[in-house]
């Protein structure tokens, strides 16, 4: 899931105005668009890139690693089920406001055909200095920089104030996941925490997380095999009880989910949990120079 610049990627919906506005960016930025799809214009050429009238059709003839759709809620089910049928290694669903039911028939898609799921309603996936997919502004030097640092977070919009964080405190990323904020992920914060920690340019993670579901606890659970130092934010903090915040799997039912609930296990597990977005930055270089702070005692919120 961390995308890199020999791969291979198809946009689904190029043609459309954000499809083209994006697919430029990416191409500006070093990202390796070898076509796209438009069932209606099959054949043309878009901002100078084929378009096919099938994902299966782009795999056969130019090859396909990565698929990344900007498409309207209602055709999303079947672009997304086209491209794991075309068994796209990733397939990044930029789309929120998916019915559930399609959203469940995507995922058991990609499950049947080896593809990995992204989102839905993600931000994308950055790998600074190389390539991304999606719509984050990679492309913006003092947002995104090379650096030792790998990000993952459920916000776009979160995810890109911590990374500017690092980049101005001169650490900068090796990478950038967005897991999406749709209540069903086909990527999870645990998967996406393995993948960093396997990854040889990545010494230190960040986990932004946001209250509801359980997926913090689980990746605390990963994060205790770690030697990597974890840092970690989870928004949300006074959030009420039974209340849906920002992201549709931002939900808080009695203590499931909770931001205590999280902040405790992640402590347990030894990752470092800060109040605010602003300290990210300071804790992660005190972690990797190896004079951290001691965890705080979890906060009940």
């Amino acid at each position: 899931m961390i995308i890199r610049k020999k791969d291979r990627v198809v946009v689904l919906g190029i043609t459309g105005k954000q499809g083209t506005f994006w697919t430029e960016k990416m191409i500006a930025y070093g990202t390796n668009v070898v076509a796209g799809i438009n069932p209606k214009r099959a054949g043309e050429t878009h901002v100078g890139v084929p378009i096919f009238a099938s994902t299966a059709d782009a795999a056969k003839a130019v090859g396909a690693d990565v698929a990344v759709g900007f498409i309207p809620p209602p055709m999303a089910k079947e672009a997304a089920v086209s491209a794991a049928e075309a068994k796209v290694k990733t397939l990044v669903v930029l789309t929120e406001h998916i019915p559930a039911q399609d959203v469940m028939a995507m995922h058991a898609a990609a499950a049947r055909h080896g593809t990995r799921i992204v989102g839905p309603n993600t931000a994308g996936l950055v790998t600074p200095g190389e390539c991304f997919v999606g719509i984050m502004p990679a492309f913006v030097p003092s947002v995104f920089k090379p650096g030792r640092v790998g990000v993952i977070s459920r916000s776009g919009s979160l995810g890109t104030l911590i990374c500017l964080n690092l980049t101005r405190a001169g650490l900068g990323q090796s990478a950038f996941i967005g897991i999406g904020g749709d209540p069903m992920l086909g990527t999870t914060t645990r998967d996406a925490l393995e993948a960093l920690n396997n990854d040889d340019r990545t010494d230190s993670v960040i986990i932004v997380g946001e209250i509801g579901g359980g997926m913090e606890e689980a990746a605390a659970e990963y994060a205790k095999t770690m030697r990597k130092p974890v840092v970690s934010f989870i928004a949300g903090a006074a959030s009420p009880p039974g209340k849906k915040m920002g992201h549709a799997g931002a939900i808080v039912t009695g203590s499931a989910g909770s931001y205590a609930g999280k902040r405790a296990a992640l402590e347990a597990a030894g990752v470092q949990v800060v109040d605010t977005p602003g300290e990210i930055a300071g804790a992660v270089a005190a972690r990797l120079s190896g004079k951290a702070a001691p965890n705080k005692t979890a906060v009940n919120q």
